[in-house]
């Protein structure tokens, strides 16, 4: 997207379709002499924050009956001249009023150009923008706690606490250099290898964090997997409380995987009902088979459905294995032993045959007997605890990428100080944190050293 901040842009910034009412918003210097050639009153000295109402006017030609609010400049969202049209949520209405708004010069926005001038503004940085779309995208509590917390710039705060702190000790060591001759140290080594690991420990807890985060955005993928007729496509619907999936006693009814979402405790889940697992020379079932050991492989959770009723112990271990080879390094599996109704056996009796670490929970998907009880267990395999205490959550690929560049970078100081290696070698890496850190913020400024020297040594003189 080309960015031309000398356009006035418009675009509805309501979703797209008929509803109550609609938001058209025009932002850009000639937004409040745009929008007065087609209101029907003068809003040249209107005050910003309040609104006003009248028509949208077509020459003598009244197209509707709307509000309109005007918020001046800086005191907007994008930091330039902005008007909101509120009309009614007739398709036609938004698309008359955004043609006339064309017409009298504005231009069509490009997607996310007017949060984009937000930040090209300074009315936030790039990570604060970006939460603007998780807002705007969260489908669960903790999603949206994320998204709200990191938008008002609980995660920028603490990143811009380490850049700080970095810049301080990076325009030390470039001072150094410049006095290279006569052998001065104003970045003691001592402070700096203490800081450096304060900060790479902070770097790498936010890394961690990222699994959490990236299953709070997108959700906990969790796929039900068995062999046919063991009840997975009535466990989806008793988890779902909906007939989602298609339940039959014919033996390899799903032959691809079926996916839908619910929320727990604040959590959003994504259950994938599966194809059931055999051997059969069926290639339209042999390859439902194949899908659902990729979608295994990509889980976070893994529910294992067998019959509690089994007669074959070792029929049972050999299919739990067989599943468990295709479980990603560090996902949860979970036995479930469905048809309790139909056997006298306990949970304890069932863990003891199997003799397995795992845990193992005995329900019956057709009479919801024992659901809850899974519900509650998957709850507990994904932690709260940081989200609701505030604490800063890594939701995004794009800032877990950087932390990680980051950390390398940090490693490198580290054993750089170690081997006591020169100035302009610490230098290096030290401006390499800096650029990953800064990364995240949109703040990549070399300046920023320079400007550091400069508010602390009179140099030259």
């Amino acid at each position: 997207m080309n960015h031309n901040s000398t356009e006035t842009i418009c675009a509805l910034s309501t979703p797209p379709g008929v509803g109550g009412i609609a938001v058209i918003r025009i932002s850009g210097f000639e937004a409040l002499d745009i929008a007065e050639k087609l209101f029907s009153k003068k809003i040249d000295t209107a005050p910003s924050h309040k609104a006003l109402h009248g028509w949208i006017m077509d020459g003598d030609e009244r197209v509707d009956e709307v509000v309109l609010t005007v918020f001046r400049a800086p005191r907007s969202f994008t930091g330039e001249m902005t008007v909101e049209i509120t009309c009614h949520g007739s398709i036609y209405i938004q698309q008359r009023i955004i043609e006339l708004l064309l017409r009298n010069g504005a231009k069509m926005a490009g997607p996310g150009e007017f949060t984009m001038r937000a930040y090209l503004n300074g009315r936030m940085d790039l990570s604060q923008a970006e939460a603007v779309g998780d807002l705007i995208a969260a489908e669960s509590s903790a999603a949206h706690k994320q998204a709200i917390h990191q938008m008002r710039g609980g995660f920028s705060k603490e990143i811009n606490d380490l850049r700080e702190k970095l810049i301080h000790f990076a325009s030390m060591v470039e001072l150094e250099l410049d006095f290279a001759e006569e052998d001065v140290e104003f970045a003691n080594r001592d402070q700096l290898t203490r800081l450096i690991a304060e900060i790479k420990s902070v770097v790498d807890k936010l890394r961690t964090s990222f699994k959490l985060g990236n299953a709070i955005k997108n959700g906990v993928p969790v796929a039900i997997v068995g062999a046919p007729n063991m009840g997975k496509s009535t466990l989806l619907n008793a988890l779902l409380n909906e007939d989602r999936a298609i339940v039959s006693d014919i033996a390899g009814t799903t032959r691809d995987t079926v996916e839908d979402s619910i929320t727990l405790g604040g959590m959003r889940f994504k259950f994938i009902d599966t194809a059931g697992i055999r051997d059969t020379t069926d290639t339209i079932e042999q390859l439902g088979i194949e899908r659902s050991m990729a979608k295994v492989g990509e889980a976070s959770i893994v529910l294992i459905l067998f019959d509690a009723s089994f007669e074959d112990i070792d029929e049972v271990k050999a299919f739990i294995q067989k599943v468990k080879s295709s479980v990603q390094q560090g996902a949860q599996v979970v036995l479930v032993a469905n048809k309790k109704d139909k056997t006298q056996r306990k949970e304890n009796d069932i863990a003891a045959l199997l003799s397995s670490n795992d845990d193992l929970v005995l329900i019956s998907a057709k009479e919801g007997i024992g659901v809850e009880q899974l519900k509650e267990k998957l709850q507990s395999y994904v932690s709260k605890g940081a989200v609701e205490s505030g604490d800063t959550i890594v939701t995004n690929i794009r800032h877990y990428e950087a932390l990680t560049l980051a950390a390398h970078a940090l490693m490198d100081v580290q054993i750089g100080l170690e081997n006591q290696v020169t100035g302009d070698f610490l230098a290096v890496d030290i401006r390499k944190s800096l650029f990953h850190l800064s990364d995240i913020l949109g703040q990549i400024n070399a300046d920023d050293l320079l400007n550091s020297i400069f508010s602390k040594f009179c140099i030259g003189k």
